[in-house]
């Protein structure tokens, strides 16, 4: 298939750009698509800002808390409004239904203007992203399940079932609010205690290590 690596169309990877992983498959018990922007080396002033700002909009709209019954593309703006706070944005949509024994890209969850409202129980990816074509692509992609939020009225919100850290290389906390480091902190707490067991289960040290340092407060 076109998709496949071959010596014609593959090159080698280096310390000095960014990479984005896609990455998913379909197992018995769901469907995984996780997404994640890396830099092995020094990043740009501007690769920073903008993988900062993609994240912070994954984690705005991961965080957010909304009445039942409210559209996807209610809420969509919550992922772009740091990249928009600097004339920035992205072309693509924010995010899809995740099928189990279905597609991927399951219809009709999203927060496009055509998705039905979102209700407990669906499965939604959300993945801002951002674009500088010949230059470089960054998409921050988690899924998360809607869940009832603790509120006195029955209100929404998201809770985040991928459990992979984000690249520490490209985080310029300065830009982050202390509840986006404080979301970011218990989530990593979340990836140690879901994760770090099950690394240690299969005597995967030098991961279980990655794991650690990847997840530091």
């Amino acid at each position: 298939s076109p998709r496949s690596p071959s010596n014609g169309s593959s090159r080698t990877l280096s310390a000095r750009e960014m990479y984005l992983f896609d990455t998913g498959g379909q197992y018995l018990d769901g469907t995984t698509d996780v997404t994640r922007t890396v830099h092995w080396g020094e990043p740009t002033p501007l690769q920073k800002e903008a993988y900062t700002r993609v994240l912070m909009g994954n984690i705005d709209l991961a965080r957010l808390v909304f009445p039942s019954n409210t559209a996807g593309g209610t809420v969509e703006s919550f992922a772009r409004r740091a990249l928009w706070d600097v004339g920035l944005n992205y072309g693509h949509g924010t995010g899809h239904g995740i099928g189990n024994f279905l597609s991927v890209h399951e219809w009709p969850v999203g927060f496009q203007s055509n998705n039905v409202p979102l209700e407990a129980g669906m499965f939604t990816s959300i993945e801002p992203g951002y674009y500088r074509d010949g230059e470089f692509g960054i998409r921050i992609e988690d899924i998360a399940l809607v869940v009832e939020a603790q509120t006195e009225k029955p209100f929404l919100t998201f809770e985040v079932v991928s459990l992979v850290p984000y690249d520490r290389n490209l985080i310029d906390l300065g830009l982050l609010s202390p509840e986006q480091i404080r979301y970011l902190n218990s989530y990593y707490e979340r990836i140690r205690a879901h994760v770090g067991p099950e690394l240690r289960r299969q005597r995967l040290e030098e991961e279980y290590a990655w794991l650690q340092e990847s997840t530091e407060p």
